[in-house]
């Protein structure tokens, strides 16, 4: 489908997608391009930015960082016609390369998807170390008042204060042992919930953190997984920003079923009394 500029948004729906296997490897950039190719793959009616370079209007939300997969990413897209949200997010999904899948659409709620996220939780796999001793770790890093580590960035070495960001800290009872015959050993699982801030704490900022207090090594991460975004709750956990939105389609949808029964019943009125 051609882009029209001139065609204004009329509806925008709001997509959970998941990053999984090497594409976890990919920028958040080659990760949009990826989104923008399918986009047009799949021939969605979009609205597009103005100017010589139209581009379909795409709004992103927390983006996980490089080398970490996920199942709980967002993005939100702006149509020039209103289409199912189940059949748009077939269609992105049927496009897009293996690696990223799209779980759920919604049309969107009244309300911003960015004011629904302020925190992610995470599962970060920790090689060879036993959960015991993930555990004892774990306490340490909470009990400390302020646990500055180290990233390096282009403008060199930058502090941030990675206990400021953790929510919780928990250890999962069971551990595993590595596949790998060069990775021989116990593999803690390690889950946790962190705000985000700016600048954003990483899985690799957490075990940095762990290593300060514990001396665990900083090579020991072997895989973090987002398992979940949303705005925190009263008691730590974290609200599903899609939820809303649902909640306004089932509204929505009970209001319209609801008029069509009256105007049926009217209908029947009207025939009965001119019969």
């Amino acid at each position: 489908m051609s882009p029209n500029p001139s065609a204004a948004p009329v509806c925008k729906v709001r997509l959970c997608y998941a990053k999984r296997g090497k594409l976890r490897f990919t920028s958040h950039r080659d990760v949009a391009r990826a989104f923008e190719r399918a986009l047009r793959r799949a021939g969605l009616p979009m609205a597009y930015s103005q100017g010589f370079h139209p581009h379909p209007k795409v709004s992103w939300v927390g983006a996980a960082p490089t080398g970490a997969a996920s199942e709980a990413e967002y993005v939100e897209i702006a149509l020039v016609e209103h289409l199912d949200p189940e059949m748009v997010r077939a269609r992105i999904d049927a496009a897009l390369p293996d690696g990223l899948a799209v779980l759920e659409g919604v049309v969107a709620g009244p309300g911003s998807l960015a004011e629904r996220i302020d925190a992610s939780a995470w599962r970060i796999e920790v090689r060879g170390v036993a959960g015991p001793r993930l555990r004892q770790a774990a306490d340490l890093l909470l009990a400390a008042p302020e646990l500055l580590v180290e990233r390096v960035t282009k403008d060199g070495l930058r502090s941030l204060d990675a206990r400021a960001a953790i929510v919780s800290l928990e250890v999962e009872d069971d551990s595993r042992v590595l596949p790998a015959p060069d990775q021989l050993g116990r593999c803690g699982i390690l889950v946790a919930v962190v705000r985000q801030v700016s600048p954003a704490v990483r899985p690799d900022d957490v075990l940095s953190a762990l290593g300060a207090v514990a001396g665990l090594p900083s090579s020991a991460l072997v895989k973090a997984i987002r398992t979940a975004q949303g705005r925190l709750d009263d008691d730590g956990g974290l609200v599903d920003p899609l939820a809303a939105d649902r909640a306004s389609a089932r509204t929505a949808a009970a209001g319209k079923a609801l008029a069509q029964s009256d105007d049926g019943s009217h209908q029947l009125d009207v025939a009965r009394y001119t019969g």
